[in-house]
């Protein structure tokens, strides 16, 4: 009998131990919020920041209680596979997809985990979601919407002769081509001339926009993440026959572009962030309608125009001084 009881007494305390420290294990685990990105750029790492500054908002902080996993493709789509997989295989509670393709490679390597958009140009052409109001699977997020009528408006106001516009994009970059599609339709209701160029990589960058700036009187650019990564090769040769770049990304206005009406990167990463967060407390990805993010602020570089003997349209450095942003 006496051994009956030891046995139970041990029994129970090693059993008692197990879920002690199965408790333990629930209490200190954190549900993983996986961020994948398709390469390292100042706009990129904006986004980056926003989302981690929406879930903050949200109560949910790294380390404390989420832990965010943070994954850098280095512009190689297989990368961008392989880590797609490991935030799968890390069992994330929901993940965020900073550029299109970041987006697509962790669409496709899950059903079930959530994945948010950072900041994507055109969701239903990506094969990301089908309707942006009921998404139905497991993909939502930030559509950032470019406001390209405001932008080229804002070229001629910099530039009231304007004769011919050069836009320059990445043909592989489907946010990109997107963006342009809606420049090539506002420039034509404006009866602005618009002449095309496009690279297939960072490589052909340095010859092709210096064809480019020869036939045209000035260039605007998409939000393109390859050409956001170069702007200094752009700027360089931009520079060097006295021509403005008007690019549509803060960022890339700080790297020398003269100025733009530009969505805000780290506004829609918090978007993204925040929708992370309410999936977070229990809501479905299916059912978040996509977040048409279309909130544009004035940016100026005022060195930059300054450089290139351009007037300043008074009223547009105003508003970059009040409600935006201005690069000395």
């Amino acid at each position: 009998m006496k051994k009956i009881i030891k046995y139970l007494v041990v029994t129970i305390i090693i059993v008692g131990g197990y879920m002690g420290l199965l408790q333990l294990h629930r209490q200190t685990t954190k549900p993983v919020v996986g961020i994948l990105t398709m390469m390292h750029h100042p706009a990129l790492d904006q986004i980056q920041k926003g989302v981690v500054a929406g879930l903050a908002a949200e109560g949910y902080h790294d380390g404390k209680n989420i832990k965010i996993e943070y994954q850098n493709a280095n512009g190689d789509q297989s990368n961008l596979n392989t880590m797609a997989s490991k935030l799968v295989n890390d069992k994330a509670k929901v993940t965020v997809g900073i550029t299109t393709p970041a987006c697509q490679a962790l669409a496709n390597a899950t059903k079930d985990i959530p994945v948010v958009m950072g900041g994507v140009g055109d969701p239903i052409g990506a094969g990301l979601v089908k309707d942006e109001k009921q998404p139905g699977g497991n993909v939502t997020g930030v559509h950032g919407i470019n406001p390209s009528a405001q932008q080229i408006a804002l070229v001629k106001k910099f530039i009231p002769n304007l004769k011919t516009l050069g836009v320059i994009y990445t043909s592989s970059d489907p946010s990109s081509e997107s963006q342009y599609k809606t420049m090539v339709k506002a420039a034509k209701q404006m009866h602005v001339n618009l002449k095309t160029y496009t690279i297939a990589n960072s490589n052909e960058l340095d010859q092709v926009s210096q064809t480019m700036l020869n036939k045209v009187d000035a260039v605007i650019v998409p939000s393109d993440n390859t050409i956001a990564g170069s702007m200094g090769t752009l700027v360089k040769n931009a520079n060097a026959v006295n021509k403005p770049v008007f690019p549509s990304a803060d960022t890339m206005v700080k790297d020398g572009g003269v100025a733009t009406i530009g969505l805000s990167q780290d506004g829609q990463g918090f978007e993204a962030g925040k929708m992370a967060a309410r999936i977070l407390k229990g809501e479905k990805a299916s059912t978040m309608p996509v977040n048409d993010y279309k909130h544009g602020e004035p940016v100026l570089n005022l060195k930059q125009a300054h450089k290139l003997g351009l007037k300043i349209p008074a009223d547009f450095q105003q508003a970059a001084e009040q409600d935006g942003k201005v690069f000395r």
